[in-house]
């Protein structure tokens, strides 16, 4: 029987969550939430090494957003632009990177954002940690892998209008990533299922993206609903837009915790069930 592991006192973790202010795409929040549920998703193996770690994790996965906001040929790792590639399912676009290469070019497919792939690096990066033993690097590496994860179940990392700016919406994005987030997370319930293994984790990783964008109408017309008679994007709307929209932001971030631990899963799985220490 797998068991959750459930140690971190809710008011430490609430100080947690909302000790540093908001970020770009679903915001620091958001993220360490998502962080938080997947290590309830694991099996019993892996709860003594990611439990000891949890807090860690919960703190660093924002990181890579730091320091790839820092670097604009990092920055394409957080996002793809998958309405640039035609009409849902997106079928002209190749899931194998060379082969994607191939067809648009290199500098297209930076340009547009790399993610699914960025996703499959790092799924074999903690692989790589897991099966080296090197604890420090592998929770490092889990950290980031979170974070990409995340951004994955973000509908506005898959699509052009990233800021609402080409529907007159702009900072829709924000509004739904980061203002529902911070106004209504502790009326959020998050029951992720357990982990399940990826047969191949950039795959699954275009399909996550595919996922959250097919939630983008629906976002985009609730942020429009919700604003109808009002001057500015006060308490009321908030509250308009929560009501259309909180359950896909939950189902959100509810199936990014369980592709998270997913993706920790597979790595060990991948490197050969390693025992990983408690600590």
């Amino acid at each position: 029987m797998r068991r959750r592991a459930c140690t971190i006192l809710a008011g430490s973790l609430t100080i947690l969550l909302v000790a540093l202010p908001a970020s770009f795409g679903w915001g620091e929040n958001a993220e360490r939430i998502i962080t938080d549920k997947a290590v309830e998703t694991l099996p019993d193996e892996m709860v003594p090494f990611f439990q000891a770690n949890r807090a860690y994790l919960i703190q660093h996965v924002s990181d890579p957003a730091a320091a790839d906001a820092k670097s604009p040929a990092a920055h394409r790792n957080n996002f793809i632009e998958l309405d640039h590639y035609g009409q849902f399912p997106f079928v002209s676009l190749p899931r194998v990177y060379t082969a994607a290469v191939t067809k648009y070019g290199r500098r297209a497919i930076e340009a547009h954002g790399q993610l699914p792939w960025q996703i499959g690096v790092s799924s074999q990066k903690l692989t790589e940690a897991f099966r080296a033993h090197n604890w420090d690097e592998a929770r490092a590496s889990a950290a980031a892998l979170a974070h990409y994860v995340a951004e994955a179940h973000d509908p506005f990392k898959t699509t052009i209008n990233k800021d609402g700016s080409l529907s007159d919406q702009m900072g829709v994005n924000e509004r739904f990533g980061v203002g529902l987030v911070d106004r209504y997370q502790r009326f959020f319930f998050l029951k992720p299922n357990q982990a399940a293994f990826i047969r191949d984790p950039t795959d699954h990783a275009f399909e996550m993206t595919m996922s959250a964008h097919s939630w983008l109408e629906n976002i985009l017309l609730a942020d429009i609903r919700a604003h109808q008679g009002l001057a500015n994007y006060n308490e009321e709307y908030y509250d308009r837009f929560y009501a259309q929209i909180g359950a896909v932001l939950i189902r959100q971030l509810t199936d990014a915790s369980t592709d998270t631990g997913s993706y920790w899963m597979t790595a060990w799985i991948n490197a050969g069930r390693p025992q990983l220490p408690g600590y």
